[in-house]
């Protein structure tokens, strides 16, 4: 009779389990409170999800957003009345002009003569662009600055074609500053413009050579600042507006509902 021999000991010296070979080992369960743990975090994320949800929902029946806006001006440009070389230069960036204000000159040289023709401001502002560098040769029109009335700035918001039809003039419109992200401003929409932004761009879309993609086009629309605030809102600072779509017919139904609702509820209060 031949006598079994047992299996080594494993390496930590503990005995061999008793299991056959191949058996997979049991797995070992979620304890209790790890199970409730898994199942908060779940409830968690379904309600968050369902959160933004009706929060998107609500918002896209309520306003046109986007974030293609900036503060923008009437511009007011500075230009060369003609060729020649520009000296005295004073129109810097961030300098106020008047109307008619002499910001430089241009010298002509005639001969032995140098005649000095005044450049001057067309209108009152604040100059955003400086270009003119003295003793340098400009030729006549050469825009050597633009200003801008920071007393009437507004906001120009790019809206998708496909959302246009909801903007109406006069809407309300909630305004963001992205430099300024604690400051909220309000607005109306001024004008809205007959044409989309690409066609008055300098390089048109071509579509006459037959690879045409069509492309969502923006409709640009200006938007007037109800009251300007006591912070500097200079062209070009991004912006994101919120304009309010006139209520439809589902929203006025809901409104006078819950209307009656609390008039009942405060009815048989008292």
């Amino acid at each position: 009779m031949v006598e079994s021999v047992p299996p080594p000991p494993t390496a930590d010296g503990e005995p061999p389990p008793d299991s056959p070979a191949g058996t997979p080992p049991e797995q070992r369960r979620l304890t209790r409170s790890t199970r409730i743990a898994l199942i908060i975090i779940l409830v968690f994320a379904v309600v968050t999800a369902a959160g933004f949800g009706a929060s998107y929902f609500l918002n896209a029946r309520k306003y046109v957003s986007t974030d293609n806006a900036q503060i923008d001006g009437d511009k007011i440009p500075i230009n060369a009345p003609m060729g020649g070389i520009l000296v005295h230069w004073t129109a810097n960036r961030g300098v106020a002009v008047r109307r008619d204000q002499i910001v430089g000159r241009i010298e002509i040289m005639n001969g032995f003569v140098q005649p000095l023709t005044p450049i001057r401001a067309p209108d009152n502002g604040t100059v955003a662009v400086d270009n003119g560098i003295d003793g340098t040769y400009v030729t006549t029109g050469t825009q050597l600055a633009v200003a801008y009335d920071l007393n009437r700035i507004y906001v120009t918001a790019r809206v998708d074609e496909t959302n246009i039809s909801a903007v109406g003039v006069g809407r309300v419109v909630d305004i963001h500053v992205d430099a300024y992200p604690h400051l909220s401003l309000t607005g109306r929409v001024q004008e809205i413009q007959s044409g989309a932004a690409s066609a008055f761009s300098l390089f048109p879309q071509n579509n006459s050579t037959g690879n045409f993609q069509k492309v969502t086009q923006v409709i640009p629309v200006k938007i007037a600042l109800d009251n300007p605030p006591n912070v500097d809102l200079v062209p070009g600072m991004n912006v994101t507006v919120y304009i309010h779509k006139a209520p439809d017919r589902w929203s006025g139904i809901v409104s006078k509902k819950i209307s009656q609702i609390r008039a009942l509820v405060a009815k048989n209060e008292h």
